[in-house]
């Protein structure tokens, strides 16, 4: 396996251009098996999960064709994807390519919106939580989609189409507004969907799905209305930025020092996560160009942090913040409030010299005056990043295992950095 190779202590300085977002591109990527017609995707970053999105959608008979470069095009921006689910040969998405990826159950959505009839595998488990599809059935069933559970399948019908209904979710899930919104569109009557997620996320799919002629209202507020429609067209449609490889690198600014420009991106995406940054002692500015990141070399301070759905501090930004705040002067805590099992970095952190522990739900770090480089082991995606922002801190050499979790969700992850200052490279296995 590839390992990655930090030698810590150097500040980020210049310019980073942020991905299209990972979470934005998997179920626009999956939106294309809603219409016979060409959907062209803009700003696709290149990533193992998008790679494996794509096996999974080839199964089911969509042709893909990735553009050629743009004039200023380089491997660390995006690329653009034609995805042409004219003639669709199978509705059933097998164990062996479903287990690879978690998202990739969302094609029961279109499938049943388009065809009446879905089998696709159950997901299983995850390394930071259960994350069950009980939710995204429920909402299927109100839809008037029969759903029986046998061999590890789900085989979901609906002989006469999906209906409209009022789908009311128990708590906030995007997964499970990502398949409504879905299976709403070409549904019979009007859909409501209540407690909706309001992530921009959901907000780009909202976005695309109106270009390809869908009738949504509501999209980034709890509230979304959806007037299915007979046929969905193709569009063209740009990913937005990744908000979550924004507030990585700022705090990877954060925990370095330097001035680094995070081009191609919006704060608006992650304003709760810039403000606690501020808090912190970080100088944050914004332009037409994205969002400069700036640290003198001043100490940090602490700050308490709780994660909640958008417009929330991210679950997804939990441990690269952990991992800024073991070099804050005085105590911080950190709750969890999305996922149980999100914690697994704490013992990798640790390696480095960092002081916490852990109080159920929370995570009480005690700032230290220095980390020191380690061996490490990635245990998800977010939690290896925050492993490379301890490392680009720390004293020594860190050697970073398991990356392929990396590969899932950043996009020229040792180019960025470099480009940047960082004394950072990929080792590849022999």
């Amino acid at each position: 396996m590839d390992r990655i190779k930090i030698r810590g202590g150097a500040p980020l300085n210049g310019t980073i251009p942020i991905s299209g977002a990972k979470n934005a591109a998997l179920p626009l990527m999956t939106a294309s098996l809603l219409t016979a017609d060409t959907l062209e995707l803009h700003n696709v970053p290149r990533l193992a999960d998008v790679a494996t999105l794509l096996r999974i959608l080839e199964n089911h008979g969509v042709d893909h064709a990735v553009a050629g470069k743009r004039p200023g095009q380089t491997t660390e921006t995006g690329q653009t994807i034609r995805l042409s689910a004219g003639t669709v040969i199978d509705t059933c998405a097998p164990y062996e390519l479903v287990s690879r990826m978690r998202a990739s159950f969302w094609v029961i959505a279109p499938l049943l919106a388009r065809f009446g009839e879905a089998r696709v595998s159950m997901p299983g488990g995850c390394a930071i939580g259960t994350r069950p599809v009980d939710l995204l059935l429920s909402a299927l069933e109100k839809m008037g989609v029969a759903i029986e559970i046998e061999g590890g399948y789900v085989h979901a019908k609906a002989p006469k189409g999906v209906r409209g209904a009022e789908v009311v979710f128990p708590k906030v899930t995007v997964s499970g507004t990502h398949v409504a919104l879905m299976a709403a569109t070409l549904a019979t009557g009007t859909t409501v969907i209540e407690n909706a997620a309001r992530e921009p996320e959901v907000v780009d799919l909202a976005e695309c799905l109106a270009k390809m002629g869908a009738r949504i209202s509501g999209a980034g507020t709890s509230r979304i209305v959806v007037d299915g429609v007979s046929r969905l067209n193709g569009a063209s449609h740009a990913v937005m930025p990744d908000r979550i490889e924004t507030g990585t690198y700022a705090m990877a600014v954060a925990m370095t020092g330097g001035d680094v420009t995070l081009e191609n991106t919006r704060p608006e995406l992650l304003r709760s996560a810039l403000d606690v940054l501020e808090t912190v002692g970080v100088e944050i500015s914004e332009s037409n160009k994205g969002i400069r990141i700036h640290r003198n070399g001043s100490g940090l301070r602490p700050a308490d942090v709780t994660t909640d759905p958008f417009p929330g501090f991210p679950t997804d930004l939990q441990a690269q913040f952990m991992a800024l705040m073991t070099r804050a002067g005085g105590t911080s805590r950190i709750r969890e409030t999305i996922f149980e099992n999100r914690f697994m970095h704490v013992g990798e952190l640790a390696r480095f010299g960092a002081q916490i522990r852990l109080e159920g739900d929370c995570a009480i770090v005690d700032g230290v005056g220095r980390l020191k480089g380690a061996p490490v082991m990635a245990t998800d995606l977010r939690a290896s990043v925050s492993l490379v922002i301890a490392g680009l801190a720390a004293e020594g050499e860190t050697e970073i295992h398991r990356v392929y979790h990396l590969d899932r969700g950043f996009e020229a992850l040792e180019a960025k950095l470099a480009r940047c200052g960082a004394d950072i490279e990929r080792l590849r296995a022999s």
